[in-house]
């Protein structure tokens, strides 16, 4: 008989894997996250729908643009898609399938509104006036040219700004010798050096430099700019003697179109001498080669503004190289975003009541409206001194150079520019 075998029963060990140390390494990080979106109130952005807001806009896209702005619309759900393009490009152009479009100043966005495309909510969020970013010496060189005076410092520095003559300044921009008075009137050079930065003395004040080029301010595109367009328009009043072109002869339209041509023909060399138009001047003089580039370039003061801030908190100091002219008569600009659909009616809505988007709107360097103030001047400059930077100092000559009509600004900007005629089937 033999003897039963009793099963064994095997017990397997098993084995505790431990945690890798990259994910022990990494679960602070990632709670630091949720966290954060906790705060924020992100937490569940990503299952939320986003609208994704169609647009076309000028200069001022530059606020759109900006990360904390971008940031702020995302909690309200909200993103928006930027098409750059030229304010009178923006009014002249089909606007089908865009939610808003945000021009740079009145002349296009009236232009706009009164096109029957059906428009809705719209808002002018902030100002900004037009002015000359230019560079330390070639300001000393408009000043002892006799067209330009520097405003003094607030904050104990090298001034940011100068005040700038412009019925003078338009006599260095035509290449010609035209000093018909050698006491009061400014100083341009002989012969060849007419007009020249070393005609006018840039030589003397740059320490060993030259620049035999001639003075000319760089423009965007006149065709589609609104920066130039207001330029021209301040041309054009200072060259009919600061009245508006073709108002000297409200009841004689052939007299008063005679004029607005022959302001035309004056104000052009001005302007074509200047060579080849860029789309956007500030990135032409803000990049490191600015100076060579465009010793004076046509830009918005919230442009510099925003740079001066900028630089200021990387490096602690203003950047006392750059500088600004502020011309006189002077020239004020007022974006206005209009909603083409619900969509953009919301995004309208956000930018004119949301306290956050307005205060970043104030860090960007703009002027903005709502505060029961005239540009809220008061607390851009507030803003300006609490951070180191020097306050600009208006001009005590309020004299404001008013533009055309629609009519004749697109008269003077054809004939100066050579613009092609618009299309508005073109939506690229």
């Amino acid at each position: 008989m033999s003897a039963t075998v009793e099963p064994r029963l095997t017990i397997r060990r098993t084995t505790h894997r431990r945690v890798p140390r990259l994910v022990v390494a990494a679960l602070p990080l990632a709670l630091a996250g949720l966290l954060s979106l906790l705060i924020s109130g992100n937490t569940l952005r990503p299952f939320e729908r986003i609208t994704v807001i169609d647009s076309r806009m000028a200069s001022k896209s530059d606020y759109f643009r900006d990360p904390e702005v971008q940031r702020l619309l995302l909690r309200h759900g909200i993103r928006v898609d930027i098409r750059r393009l030229g304010s009178r490009g923006i009014a002249t152009r089909s606007l089908e399938g865009l939610d808003v479009v945000f021009p740079s100043g009145q002349p296009a966005a009236k232009q706009i509104l009164d096109r029957p495309d059906d428009t809705g909510r719209s808002v002018r969020p902030f100002v900004s006036p037009l002015t000359l970013g230019s560079f330390r010496d070639y300001a000393q060189a408009l000043v002892q040219a006799g067209v330009a005076t520097p405003q003094r410092p607030t904050n104990g520095t090298e001034t940011l700004y100068y005040d700038l003559d412009m019925a003078k300044f338009m006599t260095l921009l035509n290449g010609v010798d035209d000093r018909d008075d050698p006491v009061d009137g400014p100083r341009d050079g002989k012969g060849k050096e007419a007009d020249t930065w070393d005609g006018i003395g840039y030589d003397d004040v740059a320490a060993g430099d030259r620049n035999s080029g001639s003075v000319l301010v760089r423009t965007s595109n006149v065709c589609e700019s609104n920066s130039a367009g207001t330029y021209l328009s301040m041309l054009a009043f200072v060259a009919g003697g600061e009245k508006t072109p073709g108002s000297s002869h409200p009841n004689d339209p052939r007299r008063a179109q005679a004029e607005v041509d022959r302001i035309s023909a004056e104000i052009k060399p001005l302007v074509t001498l200047q060579g080849m138009w860029a789309d956007e001047q500030a990135d032409s003089y803000f990049s490191a080669l600015g100076e060579s580039l465009a010793p004076i370039a046509l830009i918005y003061e919230h442009q510099f503004l925003a740079h001066q801030i900028a630089h200021e908190a990387k490096e602690g100091t203003q950047d006392s190289s750059r500088v600004l002219l502020y011309p006189k008569p002077y020239a004020l600009t007022e974006p206005q975003l209009i909603s083409l659909s619900p969509d953009g009616d919301r995004l309208v809505e956000l930018i004119e009541k949301d306290a956050e988007l307005r205060r970043r709107a104030l860090e960007l360097g703009f002027r903005i409206r709502f505060s029961g103030e005239d540009g809220a001047s008061r607390q851009l400059d507030d803003y300006l001194r609490e951070h180191g930077i020097q306050v600009p100092v208006p001009n005590p000559d309020r004299t404001k150079a008013l533009e055309p009509g629609l009519q004749i600004l697109d008269d003077i900007i054809d004939y100066v520019g050579d613009c092609p005629p618009p299309d508005l089937d073109d939506v690229s």
